[in-house]
């Protein structure tokens, strides 16, 4: 804070600015007001879920899934894109090829913050041909995107720059975020000062598991838990599965979350965290029953909170 004093204050004037420079105080003066970083806001899951319901609609008109290359993806992709423009957020289609079909990453910047130290969060958009995959990745992808949605909703100003984005063709391994990584050049490569990966974030027999890749952004998942009373776990299951691969073979530091899929929850777990013991925690993993009635509110709701609290603490 810079304060001036005229060329005609008194002295008691002049006594006055030095005990303000100095942190002192004036009898009945009001304090100055601290300076502190913007608090991530409660993202509200009825918001999140009625993502899930367009995305299962989409599905639904479009032969009962959300695959890459097929026309349910597109659309999808397309609702997703007019949130965000509508946002005020810079949007950009990648257009790449697998399998003989063309497949689409959107990705979409916040205006402003520093360039040079841009936090991302992501997730993969597409569905297997089975199923909508509501939870496998409507889940991430939603929240992904009311996450986005609340920076411009708050007008958050980050200090750093803000990116966030929806992957085409991860279940045929990693396509989309592969080829985003592959043709960025070395020196934007390094540039990301963390990837933040969303899959699987509402599974209906929910765990709770934080990555354990960059010790910076899995202590700022943990703490988000910790200060929920909800113990986590270290994410096993899917380790090198989901589109913060490429990132991380790449150099860039890694995190996320994830409530499980085809493993099996165990008696200690359900100690932990309610559910049912001998059950996959996503029986619906891959399948046709992966709609919008695959889905732990619960799990939505605190992994959606979780997401805008890493954003908003390593944006900062």
């Amino acid at each position: 804070m810079k304060l001036s004093v005229s060329g005609r204050a008194s002295t008691a004037g002049l006594v006055t600015a030095v005990m303000l420079l100095t942190g002192g105080s004036i009898a009945g003066a009001a304090p100055a007001p601290e300076v502190t970083a913007a608090a991530a806001p409660d993202i509200p899951v009825a918001n999140v879920k009625a993502h899930l319901t367009q995305l299962q609609s989409i599905a639904t008109a479009n032969g009962g899934n959300r695959a890459h290359g097929r026309a349910g993806y597109k659309a999808s992709l397309d609702y997703v894109k007019a949130k965000l423009d509508a946002a005020g957020y810079t949007t950009t289609i990648q257009q790449f090829t697998s399998s003989s079909r063309v497949g689409y990453n959107l990705i979409a910047d916040w205006p402003g913050g520093d360039t040079n130290q841009v936090v991302m969060a992501g997730s993969h958009l597409d569905s297997v041909t089975s199923g909508a995959g509501i939870n496998d990745n409507g889940s991430g992808s939603a929240a992904v995107l009311e996450t986005a949605l609340a920076v411009s909703r708050t007008g958050y100003q980050p200090t750093k720059h803000l990116r966030f984005a929806w992957w085409g063709a991860e279940e045929l391994g990693l396509v989309g975020s592969r080829y985003y990584v592959n043709n960025l050049s070395l020196a934007n490569r390094a540039k990301i000062s963390g990837y933040l990966n969303f899959d699987m974030i509402g599974s209906p027999n929910p765990g709770y598991f934080v990555y354990d890749d960059d010790p910076a952004i899995e202590k700022t998942f943990k703490d988000y838990f910790t200060g929920l009373g909800v113990p986590t776990e270290i994410e096993t299951e899917g380790d090198g599965r989901s589109d913060h691969a490429p990132f991380k073979s790449a150099g860039v530091p890694v995190g996320g979350l994830f409530t499980g899929a085809s493993r099996t929850k165990t008696a200690a777990q359900v100690a932990k965290w309610g559910g049912t013991s001998g059950q996959a925690f996503d029986r619906c993993y891959h399948s046709s029953c992966d709609t919008t009635s695959n889905i732990s509110d619960t799990a939505l709701n605190r992994n959606s909170d979780a997401a805008a609290y890493a954003v908003w603490e390593l944006s900062s």
